[in-house]
């Protein structure tokens, strides 16, 4: 038996940019999911949920396939059937399964869940896979066996993330480099506001999105859209080159989608660059506005953010933070947002009171501190 924990994660920017092979800026979270496995001889996984109730789910590892298991059950089962599909035979196993993040509050409790159990998995079997490979294996059992057209940026960050620090991912090249990110030291907090509206990876309205950005792509003659990123970036006026390159594009949607992709992964950089420097006066003043810039993005270019988010971050500015944007995938979730500690209570009562004010369930929080990745604890 073993027992592994795998962190939930914030993005402080890069949001939609994994999969078109941009920056992404993720941070793990102190709360995760912790997966405890133990070795069963007789081929079956048999899966529980202490969040879950009924009965264990059990299946047959030799039957596993695409589809083949639906509801939370599907993610376990996928890393079984990823790590067998890349030479790693997963066999039967008991899978215990125990969380303290908010299902469908874009925090990836989802990955949690497929890299504590991948880890398990390959302790009990003797695999020793590097943790990028297993970031790969653990998103092949998203993307294939869930269905969930997601990019990389989730199982990177629970699995390479550093406490005290954000990652900078270039989803093109894999290169990451840890930046520091301490808000406390600085007098802020990172504060994650669940607005209560889950949301699903696997509804249309996200494969539609990274269908459209495939689109701009091909109409732009890159394999990526990430692939102009880094000419926009180092070209002599940064908005000229987007401008320039969006110019090839008719449709306005595409444009739109296309103009988030390369201003995220730059204000992704931007910020990471910021925290790399010495701090200044304004420093995190300006970081804030990258997040409101980005939240705008996501909500005028992108069309992936609700009301409730919309609504959360107004009122967390309006209340003192220093800037705000939606986390994940969108249609639903949380919002971060950088907040002064001095002014964290009135933050906190005028988004309660906000969302109390139209009825709506009652916004949770966290108080966010960046955390290492996935780890054994027993």
């Amino acid at each position: 038996m073993n027992t592994w924990f795998a962190p939930g994660r914030a993005n402080l920017m890069g949001e939609h940019t994994d999969y078109n092979q941009g920056m992404v800026l993720p941070f793990a979270l102190a709360r995760g999911v912790t997966a405890t496995v133990t070795r069963r001889a007789d081929g079956l996984l048999v899966m529980r949920s202490k969040q879950m109730t009924g009965d264990p789910v059990v299946v047959d590892v030799a039957g596993l396939s695409p589809g083949s298991v639906r509801g939370w059950a599907a993610y376990p089962a996928g890393v079984a059937w990823a790590l067998t599909a890349a030479g790693y035979p997963a066999g039967g196993a008991g899978i215990d399964i125990d969380s303290d993040l908010p299902v469908g509050a874009g925090v990836s409790s989802s990955a949690a869940v497929e890299c504590s159990v991948a880890l398990a998995l390959c302790e009990l079997g003797g695999f020793a896979i590097e943790r990028r490979e297993l970031a790969a294996i653990a998103r092949r059992a998203e993307n294939d066996f869930v269905g969930a057209p997601t990019g990389m940026i989730d199982q990177y960050a629970a699995l390479l993330c550093q406490a005290g620090h954000a990652m900078l991912l270039d989803c093109g090249t894999q290169r990451i480099r840890q930046v520091p990110f301490d808000p406390v030291r600085a007098g802020l907090v990172a504060l994650v506001i669940d607005t209560r509206v889950p949301h699903a990876l696997v509804s249309g309205e996200y494969a539609a999105r990274r269908a459209e950005c495939e689109e701009a792509a091909r109409q732009l003659g890159v394999p990526s859209l990430g692939a102009l990123v880094t000419a926009a970036a180092e070209a002599e006026s940064f908005g000229q080159a987007v401008k320039h390159a969006l110019s090839r594009l008719a449709n306005p949607v595409l444009r739109r989608r296309a103009r988030h992709v390369i201003c995220d992964s730059w204000r992704a950089r931007q910020i990471a660059d910021a925290l790399d420097a010495p701090a200044g006066p304004g420093t995190f003043r300006r970081i804030g506005q990258l997040l409101t810039d980005g939240h705008a993005s996501l909500r005028d270019d992108f069309e992936v953010s609700w009301e409730e988010a919309d609504i959360t971050v107004a009122t967390a500015r309006a209340a003192g933070a220093l800037g705000a944007k939606m986390v994940g995938g969108g249609f639903g979730g949380s919002v971060l947002a950088l907040v002064p500690a001095k002014r964290l209570a009135k933050v906190r009562a005028a988004v309660a009171e906000e969302f109390a004010s139209r009825s709506s369930e009652e916004p949770g929080f966290l108080e966010a501190v960046p955390s290492p990745a996935a780890r054994r604890l027993a």
